[in-house]
């Protein structure tokens, strides 16, 4: 092809390509998209926009509501140790030892002569016009802050039978605890003769 013929040819196309490109601005100025340009597509026509909330309109600031926290576990109270559990407990006191037979000792006022024998359980014996009958007695326990013998006696006043008489009644003159490191608690009280504890004597043998 001759170069004359050949510019002749780029000139149309220019000349067309011009052409193309004024009709695409034409249409763009009257609202018409060029048939090469993509659009979004509209919202359908029954689609509303959704009003803005009241709070928004005011100025207000919607603070959301914060999720509800869990309360931390509650731990359960610890059990009592044994020893609290031990010390809770009501502390029983020791039983007092008790013995099969009683000391004690007899005092004549009149002569100033003394006697000391031993008196069993429930069995009477004679000192000149007494009659003792021990119904118990016992030692103090291991747990308490102090040490003594306590004997219930009872005695009886008497008097010794002349040869071919019958006795005359008997008629008591005490009855209570004699304790033997305070005679004084519970004295004997007679006008001839005294009495007093010194000892529980052969521990008697556990229930």
């Amino acid at each position: 092809m001759k170069s004359a013929d050949r510019n002749l040819v780029i000139g149309l196309s220019l000349i067309a390509g011009l052409a193309i490109g004024g009709g695409a601005l034409v249409k763009a100025q009257e609202g018409q998209a060029p048939a090469h340009a993509t659009s979004a597509a509209p919202p359908p026509p029954d689609a509303e926009e959704a009003p803005p909330p009241a709070d928004a309109l005011s100025g207000a600031v919607v603070i959301p509501p914060s999720p509800p926290t869990e309360a931390a576990d509650v731990e359960p109270a610890p059990a009592a140790s044994a020893s609290s559990q031990s010390a809770a407990k009501p502390i029983v006191p020791l039983k007092r030892p008790r013995y099969t037979s009683a000391v004690l000792q007899a005092l004549d006022k009149v002569t100033a002569q003394t006697l000391r024998f031993e008196v069993p359980i429930n069995k009477p014996v004679r000192y000149k016009s007494l009659i003792f009958v021990v119904r118990a007695c016992e030692t103090t326990a291991a747990d308490e802050p102090f040490t003594d013998a306590a004997a219930h006696v009872e005695i009886d006043s008497q008097p010794i039978p002349q040869d071919g008489k019958a006795p005359p009644p008997a008629r008591q003159v005490f009855r209570g605890w004699m304790f033997a490191n305070a005679p004084g608690a519970d004295l004997f009280q007679h006008p001839v003769y005294d009495a007093w504890l010194i000892a529980c004597k052969t521990e008697a043998p556990s229930a």
